[in-house]
């Protein structure tokens, strides 16, 4: 068989794959099928193995996100030794949509040396430093898959098995029949909306389903448990369920089914839910809590207006204060309080006080900042 650079070769083991080489590593790309149905899990492994044992390698793989896929990562096996390096990575491609549709990559290559790795282990998290490297996008082929419809009304894609559990048949008016519906195999996860059929003979209480997979080489192994619980008023029958799924492996359609299910409802006598006593008993008009509210309204409104009013004062008195009083005042330095005055359109009312600051700050007569913001303020009208 030969090999060439970017190029889909014969099926090997069942496989479709892509063996590509570069200069300092090759990688293989592989699916165990091309042809699918719509939703029909697809396994992928990329393998990566250095080749060039003088150099330092690092890789940045990743399958591009899309819409037209569902990927979900079974394996990671990394062996990150220096100059050989190797990485397996094992995913399962679910196909969103009809037609045909490519898988793309994204493969980063990353070129450093051993004085680069040691400066870079020599930093810790108070010195942290950045590992060096000569980084290049490797340009990857797609993986192509050409996906078929399912047949009409399949609402499962995989392998998959039912069972349930009812607490009871038979339950007094308007007490919950808790139920447990679980299934369980391989492929698309089995998520259906509206498990049970609605009907006004009853009302359906449901939770969120209880999601559990595992990853496995081969796939998948999904498991969802729905939880829920009717309640009705008098007796009624819930008719055979039946959820059309499609098997991958057989691509031949089946049926789960839940048979006809009968509940006996027990009437209440509507005397047994009402006392003949009121309990609590009634009590007598108490009027006396209308003038404690009273006074507390009037405490309120009086600590209003009175905090009102004072803050209305201290409005007032800073608007009588002039605008250069708070900025001289807040100066707490000979440049600070420079800069307030020279920037003042009234600057010229403050000219000796300005040279007295700036002999004070370049020349050899000082003057306290004290003094010199106090003849500021007189200065002020």
């Amino acid at each position: 068989m030969k090999t060439t650079l970017g190029r889909v070769t014969l099926l090997l083991m069942g496989f479709f794959f892509l063996l590509l080489h570069a200069e300092d590593f090759n990688y293989t790309i592989a699916v165990n099928k091309q042809d699918v149905y719509l939703k029909e899990p697809v396994l992928l492994s990329v393998d990566l193995n250095q080749t060039n044992p003088d150099t330092i390698l690092l890789f940045h793989f990743q399958i591009n996100p899309s819409k037209d896929y569902k990927i979900v990562q079974l394996q990671a096996k990394y062996d990150d030794t220096f100059h050989h390096l190797k990485h397996h990575n094992l995913y399962e491609i679910f196909p969103l949509h009809t037609g045909d549709i490519n898988v793309t990559f994204s493969l980063v290559k990353r070129v450093t040396d051993i004085d680069k790795v040691r400066y870079f282990s020599s930093g810790d998290r108070d010195d942290f430093k950045k590992l060096e490297t000569s980084d290049s996008l490797i340009s990857l082929p797609a993986v192509e898959l050409h996906v078929k419809p399912l047949p009409k009304e399949v609402k499962l894609v995989g392998d998959f098995t039912l069972d349930y559990t009812i607490d009871s048949h038979t339950v007094k008016a308007f007490s919950p029949v808790s139920w447990k519906v679980t299934l369980k195999g391989k492929g698309y996860p089995p998520l259906i909306k509206d498990l049970i059929p609605t009907s006004p003979d009853y009302k359906t209480f449901t939770e969120k389903p209880l999601v559990n997979t595992i990853s496995t080489p081969e796939g998948m192994i999904n498991r969802v448990s729905y939880l829920f619980a009717l309640s009705a008023q008098k007796s009624y029958t819930l008719p055979t369920i039946t959820i059309k799924a499609f098997s991958p492996t057989t691509h031949k359609t089946y049926m789960l089914n839940i048979p006809k299910q009968h509940f006996e409802v027990q009437s209440v006598d509507k005397t047994t839910l009402v006392d003949s006593y009121d309990s609590p008993a009634p009590r007598h008009i108490d009027w006396s809590w209308l003038l404690t509210a009273f006074k507390y309204l009037f405490v309120f409104f009086v600590g209003y207006f009175t905090a009102y009013a004072l803050r209305w004062k201290r409005k007032n008195v800073q608007k009588n204060d002039h605008p250069l009083v708070e900025k001289i005042d807040e100066a707490n330095t000979e440049k600070k309080l420079l800069q307030v005055l020279m920037s003042h359109e009234e600057g010229k009312h403050f000219a000796t006080v300005i040279e007295k600051l700036e002999a004070s700050l370049y020349g050899e007569n000082k003057t306290p900042l004290k003094t010199l913001k106090k003849e500021a303020l007189k200065k002020i009208k």
